[in-house]
């Protein structure tokens, strides 16, 4: 794991993705290539049948993506995205954790695994990047 020093130093950073972060999306922890992050959820995250919105679940894990791909060296994007909805969470607080699958020259491919505070799992995502730099 990282210093608290460079967390502190990655979570201003990403301040700046302020979508993610208005919707309550926090850094966690952070290692070479990896994030997690989490979420607690509230009211405004819920759709009209009093589920979470799914986009709650995107939104959590593209952070998570961009975090890990892009906290040593900011210029990847990401170019094509899978999610699978799998289950709904038990607890109000949701995480999303990376695993680098492939960190090519100017590709990289990353599966990001949502789940609630007990384990269930929530989403699973395949994220695709294309480094611009």
């Amino acid at each position: 794991m990282v210093s608290p020093e460079d967390l502190e130093r990655v979570r201003k950073i990403f301040q700046n993705d302020v979508f993610a972060t208005e919707a309550g999306a926090v850094i966690d922890e952070i290692d070479d290539h990896y994030a997690k992050v989490s979420l607690v959820i509230n009211e405004h995250h819920r759709n009209a049948a009093g589920g979470v919105m799914g986009g709650v679940y995107f939104t959590l894990a593209d952070f998570a993506f961009a975090v890990a791909a892009n906290w040593q060296k900011i210029g990847t994007v990401s170019i094509n995205t899978d999610i699978s909805f799998v289950g709904v969470p038990k607890t109000d607080r949701i995480t999303a954790e990376t695993e680098l699958i492939k960190d090519g020259r100017s590709t990289c491919c990353y599966n990001v695994n949502i789940m609630d505070e007990v384990g269930n799992p929530i989403a699973a995502v395949k994220f695709l990047g294309f480094k611009k730099n």
